[in-house]
């Protein structure tokens, strides 16, 4: 019998390939510089309405590199204000599909993951991707077992690319910090980093999808793929096959007014059920992240973002929409400290007020409303902009790490609810998943999921 390649070895190799980590940091750091420079001049010269432009390029740069610099350029664009809004438009239109590797890498790769002999260990195996992103590629296939089964697959070198972007990232940060004057980056950059890095773990991803088939086990409308263990490494994740179709404009379109709220409410709860009962939340709400099913029941795909949070800071979230509907100054201030912001002063919680009014008025509401009447892309940025320039008079905030996330998730299913154009009490949604929220509760459920 052949011995398995050791993964270990294999890992060590991907981890130290110096080579094209330099050649990532050469990429990476001559597109972001040129177009540096471009803003830099552009500032200097009082040519502000150039912006829009450079930040065109910067897209164009960032786009032509396969891996995660767009997952990371996804992420930062939807923080409020961390970026110029023209840069943050642009970034937000990255795409994490990536060219897929062809059939003999995906052999090699195979072979890497579980030895010489892994077709074997499969009754068939589809050569060619179903799906391509921007970490790894997903492959069909059916198990000894007759069992339809997804194998998604890591992408090689990812290790070194991961770290040539993350060190990037930094860059990039310091120099937007630089001109914004109004956010500081230190903690967004340490939050990126560690999810980012936590994605490339596809062990820890089936553990996640495992707690989240535990959470959602008592909803017909949400389905949940079971990780195959004997066929899975770190870098190789095999599950259950979900069918669904994407939620392209398509698909939509093709929806009754009443099956799209039902997808709106199926989504809110898939997402806020598990965090204001367990205090985890999946932080990557991307429409390739899950499928719907002909009874317009959702298929959740992918759990490499994901975090856990401690019970104070989801008792802070309750206790900041209480602040606003009661207009609790007091309350608010005791919120925003509780969410991370030091010794917040009476200007930087009036500054953040504002952006917390536009993120909770749905739920303020208490009337079946369309999520575009409040929190339209229009309203998104006129409340954008009115936070940056409060933010640089009170000299800039650091943003919490929690808030990233968070934010990305609010603001991220946003989006979905508008381009669903769906109506529903979010009202009543946000009280049926907060209404008698205990801290200790879920502390006390904490102890007993495996994390």
């Amino acid at each position: 019998m052949k011995k398995k390649p050791s993964k270990d070895s294999s890992q060590d190799k991907e981890k130290n390939s110096l080579p094209k980590r330099a050649r990532r940091y050469a990429s990476v750091s001559a597109q972001a510089a040129s177009v540096g420079v471009r803003v830099a001049v552009s500032r200097a010269l009082g040519r502000e309405g150039h912006s829009g432009r450079e930040a065109a390029l910067l897209r164009m740069a960032l786009g032509g590199l396969k891996g995660p610099l767009m997952k990371i350029a996804q992420l930062i664009a939807v923080v409020p204000d961390l970026l110029p809004r023209d840069y943050a438009a642009e970034l937000a239109t990255l795409q994490a599909d990536a060219p897929p590797m062809g059939e003999a890498f995906v052999r090699r790769r195979m072979v890497s993951e579980l030895g010489a002999d892994w077709l074997s260990r499969f009754k068939s195996f589809e050569s060619s991707a179903s799906a391509a992103a921007s970490l790894g590629q997903v492959h069909k296939a059916v198990g000894r077992d007759g069992r339809a089964l997804a194998c998604k697959l890591q992408y090689p070198d990812m290790e070194a690319v991961v770290d040539a972007d993350v060190r990037q990232l930094g860059l990039l940060l310091r120099l937007f910090e630089r001109f914004s004057g109004a956010v500081m980056t230190g903690d967004v950059f340490d939050e990126i980093e560690e999810r980012l890095r936590e994605e490339l773990d596809y062990a820890r991803e089936a553990q996640n999808m495992t707690l989240y088939g535990t959470i959602l086990a008592d909803r017909d409308d949400v389905h949940v793929p079971v990780p195959v263990p004997a066929l899975s490494t770190s870098r190789l994740l095999t599950m259950t096959w979900l069918e669904g179709e994407k939620l392209t404009d398509e698909v939509i379109k093709a929806r009754s007014p009443e099956a799209r709220n039902k997808i709106a409410q199926t989504l809110f709860r898939a997402w806020y059920k598990p965090f204001y009962t367990c205090g985890v939340l999946h932080g990557d709400p991307h429409l390739g992240n899950y499928t719907v099913c002909p009874d317009d029941s959702l298929n959740l795909l992918d759990f490499g973002c994901m975090r856990v949070f401690k019970p104070e800071l989801i008792g802070a979230i309750v206790r900041l929409y209480d602040a606003l509907r009661d207009e609790d100054n007091a309350a608010m201030v005791e919120a925003f400290r509780l969410w991370g912001f030091e010794k917040p002063s009476k200007a930087l919680v009036k500054a953040l007020s504002h952006w917390a009014r536009f993120i909770y008025a749905p739920f303020l509401d208490d009337r079946i409303t369309a999520m575009a009447e409040t929190n339209s892309t229009a309203a998104g940025r006129a409340v954008a902009a009115q936070v940056y320039a409060e933010l640089k008079k009170v000299g800039g905030v650091s943003v919490p790490r929690p808030f990233v996330l968070l934010d990305r998730a609010s603001v991220g299913l946003g989006g979905v609810f508008l381009r669903l154009g769906a109506k529903a009490n979010w009202h009543n949604l946000f009280h049926e998943m907060t209404d008698g929220f205990e801290a200790s509760a879920v502390e006390k459920r904490q102890s007993t999921l495996a994390f």
